[in-house]
């Protein structure tokens, strides 16, 4: 059996408001959780002693939950609670991580859970930010937006035009014609190219090195960072990269920057590679991986730099698991 709660406030004690936002909340806790009525054993609302006009239950009832038990009851009158306030516990059957719903004037009572936050993670190639900020963004159960995957669709854009990404000029004449969307299906990002879903061909050996070239010049950074920011400044997101504390999103509330030895990564990026069915040398990749950070860390336009507040993390020596314990202490710290 799982419990999660939700609130959400009225303006008016009014009948119609407390149906509609009664209905609100219910669906935002299905949708957010994935649940279906039937996994829904029972319902238990609360509501403020300033709250008269309807029960929140016969609410839920009119709203659709009929194959549950629904019940209501009036809580104390508190000095300094909040006003107009209706809170909910709902009891499922199915073994889901809970994700607690607070609405409108109730986010003040769950902070942690309703701020719009971003997270920045840089770092050079192979160093665990694409992993660990999926993973994070999972156990938050907010957006991530894997940048990465938006420059390597401008470097496939380039190959499949046979342009040469060392080609600057040719390269912004392509920006300007570019058919770029991210897409978000079950919570899983696909890259859209040219109206094809390109997210596995992105992940090429060959285009992994073309976007760590086409990604140092101006006109296609600023093209990806607008819409970055964009979609950043609309939901609380994770984003990894090599400059999105320092350049992208510099006011990002959380900042880390990962890194580990040229060996470690080059082990883990070959074995991700080997997995996939590439034929790959590890010698070769340590030096094609090595030739990415000199790359990236020496480009004139928004290199590769640790924000000066981002957080340290080595992760040579760490396991995933290792390394979300310390990026969620630290995150819990500052909330």
């Amino acid at each position: 059996m799982v419990v999660i709660r939700g609130a959400t406030t009225i303006e008016h004690d009014d009948k119609d408001e407390i149906r509609k936002a009664v209905r609100e909340l219910l669906e935002q806790i299905e949708s957010r959780n994935g649940i279906k009525e039937s996994e829904i054993v029972s319902i238990v609302f609360s509501s403020t002693s300033d709250i008269h006009s309807y029960y929140p239950a016969k609410a839920a009832r009119e709203a659709g939950f009929e194959s549950c038990s629904l019940f209501s009851a009036m809580e104390p009158e508190i000095d300094g609670g909040l006003n107009l306030c209706i809170r909910v516990m709902m009891f499922i059957e199915k073994n889901v991580e809970p994700h607690h719903v607070y609405l409108r004037g109730a986010r003040v009572l769950r902070k942690d859970l309703t701020a719009k936050i971003n997270v920045a993670i840089d770092g050079p190639a192979g160093s665990g930010k694409s992993t660990i900020a999926k993973a994070l963004s999972r156990d938050y159960k907010i957006l991530y937006l894997d940048t990465g995957a938006m420059y390597r669709a401008c470097a496939l854009k380039a190959l499949n035009e046979g342009a040469d990404v060392e080609d600057e000029a040719a390269l912004c004449d392509l920006m300007r014609e570019l058919s770029l969307a991210i897409e978000y299906v079950d919570g899983v990002q696909h890259t859209i190219l040219d109206g094809k879903d390109v997210s596995e061909e992105i992940r090429s050996p060959r285009v992994s090195m073309a976007a760590s070239t086409v990604s140092k010049y101006p006109c296609v950074r600023m093209k990806m960072v607008e819409k970055q920011r964009e979609i950043a400044g609309k939901m609380s997101c994770v984003l990894d990269g090599r400059d999105i504390g320092s350049y992208v999103l510099p006011d990002a509330e959380f900042k880390f920057f990962l890194t580990a030895s040229p060996e470690v990564r080059a082990r883990r990026r070959y074995d991700e590679l080997v997995a996939k069915g590439y034929e790959v040398d590890f010698e070769e990749l340590k030096r094609e991986i090595e030739r990415r950070d000199l790359q990236d860390s020496t480009r004139e336009f928004s290199p590769l730099r640790k924000a000066d507040d981002a957080v340290v993390i080595d992760t040579s020596e760490m396991s995933i698991d290792e390394v979300l314990k310390e990026i969620k202490k630290t995150m819990q710290e500052k909330i």
